[in-house]
């Protein structure tokens, strides 16, 4: 998810730069500078950048230039009497001094900068060029992102690959015939038997069934190969799959380690333990995707 953008343009006397730059991050962060007397394209722009990006956090800056214009500051009253309206209220009750006027005139919002010169259509016409330009430059960033996000999935399907394969190998492995199941029962019997001479047949046949059950991996198996199939599914569709990747991961990781936890077999946990690795591959590369 990461990647880099940048898109100038002019509009009369109005001369713009968007930088767009993108990191990996679970959900989407948005944060965004704009110039003075710009605040009001900042809804649209989230609004923009949210359709197109789900996740990923995105550092946006806009840099704007003026030629032949003048540029006039104007103390936004409204802005003005909130601070000071809060500024009373905590002076109030927890004492101290009111800001002086430096300190209010150097607040975010408060004094605004405008070209005096600009009607209400002209401003509106002003900003919808800006925003144009904020579009091409998400357009480039999501290309770039696009980019890197298949190559990341070749990577991913290739680990899916690897689960897979260590998943028919667990299967396959010998410790999981039946005939080693029952000789293993029957030694883990045999050792019961040799602890205590007390064991009546109902409490054997109890524990020779919690015995058989713990080294019965199949189900286990099962739900592995069903999350092997929804992964590639995910990774061969189109659309941002991030998330439910990252729920998948989770399931791979579950089922792994109850594998483990269960197996009767130094080959099997083996086994178990190299998909684990696998699988905290994976997981760390879903970051890249989005």
């Amino acid at each position: 998810m990461t990647g880099f953008a940048r898109e100038d343009g002019q509009h009369e006397q109005t001369g713009w730069v968007w930088e767009l730059r993108s990191v990996n991050g679970k959900g989407l962060d948005i944060r965004m500078r704009v110039p003075s007397g710009f605040e009001a394209i900042e809804v649209t722009s989230r609004v923009l950048i949210s359709k197109t990006f789900k996740r990923g956090n995105i550092q946006i800056n806009l840099q704007v230039t003026q030629s032949g214009a003048t540029i006039v500051p104007s103390v936004n009253r409204k802005a003005l009497d909130a601070v000071l309206d809060a500024a009373e209220t905590l002076r109030e009750r927890v004492g101290g001094e009111l800001p002086s006027v430096g300190e209010l005139l150097a607040l975010k919002g408060v004094l605004e900068f405008e070209d005096p010169t600009l009607d209400d259509n002209s401003r509106k016409t002003q900003f919808e060029a800006v925003i144009q330009g904020l579009q091409k430059a998400v357009d480039a960033l999501a290309a770039m992102r696009a980019s890197e996000g298949e190559a990341v999935a070749k990577l991913l399907l290739d680990q899916v690959d690897k689960i897979e394969n260590l998943l028919r190998a667990i299967e396959q492995n010998d410790a999981r015939k039946p005939e080693a199941i029952n000789k293993q029962l029957q030694l883990q019997i045999a050792r019961l038997m040799e602890t205590s001479d007390k064991f009546d047949s109902e409490k054997l046949h109890q524990e020779a069934v919690l015995l058989a059950a713990k080294a019965d991996l199949q189900e286990e198996l099962d739900r592995l190969s069903v999350h092997v199939v929804a992964a590639r599914d995910l990774l061969n569709g189109e659309g941002p799959a991030g998330r439910k990747l990252d729920f998948l991961a989770q399931e791979f990781n579950r089922e792994c380690n109850t594998i483990c936890s269960k197996s009767n077999s130094v080959e099997v946990t083996s086994l178990g333990l190299d998909m684990k690795l696998v699988i905290d591959q994976f997981r760390e590369q879903l970051q890249n995707l989005e």
